[in-house]
């Protein structure tokens, strides 16, 4: 499961081997190119790029304990790549800008589907005998006649992105399984974050219904819940073009690891009432896991699928 939105966390170490987790684009200096694309790194051999899916307005807040775990464990600085949108994203993997990212579903198959070379490490899980994944929600406005997935017909419909696992892969499926076609038979309009279609949708005007994430919607009293579906895990991945042993350190770190474990190795950052509500540990996945979103591909016929 993908990290959540989560309070600000106050008070982010600062390593002592200097960890710059920066916002915007990672993208190299005139002339590093080369040498990083030989190295095997986004950037340079002292930096590896964290990327992630832009799903809230505090993703960059979410994820700076994991960033700081990872610059604990490898040695290196952490520079944080946040894109402006999911296809961003699969672009920068595509083109080798990213070197450990926490992806969709969706966004990973898309993204290997079309030269990304990547491997999913695990998925985080939020509580003590969890299974990865979590839930694409139907949702409409609080005092909406809408009581099912086929009353979306005919209306406006806020999805995420056109790449997002939760918010738009599994509710077109759905959709279609309830006979509307999501393309002709209602209007989608593309909140690009979760936590937007949630509030566009509690508002009702843009959006008669929408779909999100369960994280984001919990949040909101302005929404009912129509219907859920559990879709896998979101995957932590490491880019198989970095150097065999830093790969196999970021691997080992990620691939069954507890909050505890963290704060064990002096991220003080992580030991808060917000992080642990949303992060306990991490689940080992493969490829294979993401082969049910592959069969939801067939059957949506998306075109972010295709390579």
């Amino acid at each position: 499961m993908k990290l959540r939105a989560l309070p600000v966390l106050a008070g982010a170490a600062v390593l002592a081997l200097g960890l710059a987790a920066c916002s915007g684009n990672a993208s190299a200096a005139p002339g590093e190119d080369s040498a990083a694309a030989t190295s095997g790194y986004a950037v340079d051999d002292h930096t590896l790029v964290f990327g992630v899916v832009p799903d809230s307005v505090d993703t960059e807040t979410n994820y700076q304990p994991l960033m700081d775990y990872i610059a604990e464990v490898t040695g290196k600085d952490v520079e944080y790549h946040e894109s402006t949108d999911y296809a961003a994203l699969i672009e920068a993997a595509i083109a080798g800008k990213i070197d450990v990212a926490s992806f969709s579903g969706f966004t990973y198959v898309t993204a290997t589907n079309n030269g990304a070379e990547l491997t999913p490490i695990s998925s985080i899980v939020t509580k003590e005998g969890q299974e990865p994944g979590y839930y694409s929600v139907a949702i409409a406005p609080k005092d909406s006649a809408v009581k099912t997935i086929e009353d979306f017909a005919g209306k406006k419909v806020c999805f995420v992105d056109p790449s997002s696992t939760s918010g738009y892969l599994f509710p077109s499926y759905n959709l279609l399984e309830a006979g509307i076609d999501p393309k002709t038979d209602i209007t989608p309009v593309f909140a690009g974050k979760h936590d937007v279609s949630v509030l566009k949708t509690g508002e009702g005007v843009e959006c008669e219904v929408g779909f999100a994430e369960d994280s984001e919607v919990a949040k909101s009293e302005d929404v009912k819940i129509i219907a859920e579906t559990m879709v896998p895990g979101a995957p932590l991945v490491v880019s198989t073009k970095l150097p065999k042993d830093v790969a196999s350190v970021i691997t080992d770190a990620l691939a069954e690891v507890t909050i505890d474990d963290i704060i064990a190795a002096g991220i003080t950052s992580a030991d808060s009432e917000g992080f642990r509500s949303v992060f306990y540990a991490t689940k080992p996945v493969d490829d294979t896991y993401y082969d049910l979103i592959r069969d939801i591909c067939k059957k949506t016929e998306a075109e972010q699928c295709k390579g």
